[in-house]
């Protein structure tokens, strides 16, 4: 796996251990070799903990689609400012 995009659509079904095993194992090497991808893949980490101890959190622990597409649109600004 060789993508950003790629790494980014498989989030969070991996951050919800919901990936095969192989999968997983794909996507853990192109973060540990990609800078960009360790920063966001850890700061996403960091956003879901804080998300899940805050008292008034839902049962339901999964990332909505809206949320995916604001840190996509994160994400992607991100990216463009290493790249500019």
């Amino acid at each position: 796996m060789d993508d950003c995009k790629q790494v980014f659509a498989l989030l969070s079904e991996y951050l919800d251990a919901d990936l095969p095993a192989g999968t997983c194992q794909e996507l853990e090497a192109h973060i540990a070799g990609c800078p960009p991808c360790v920063e966001f893949v850890e700061s996403l980490r960091r956003t879901v903990e804080l998300c899940r101890g805050h008292q008034g959190a839902a049962e339901d622990t999964r990332i909505s689609s809206a949320c995916k597409e604001e840190l996509l649109a994160a994400y992607r600004k991100m990216l463009g400012e290493r790249r500019g």
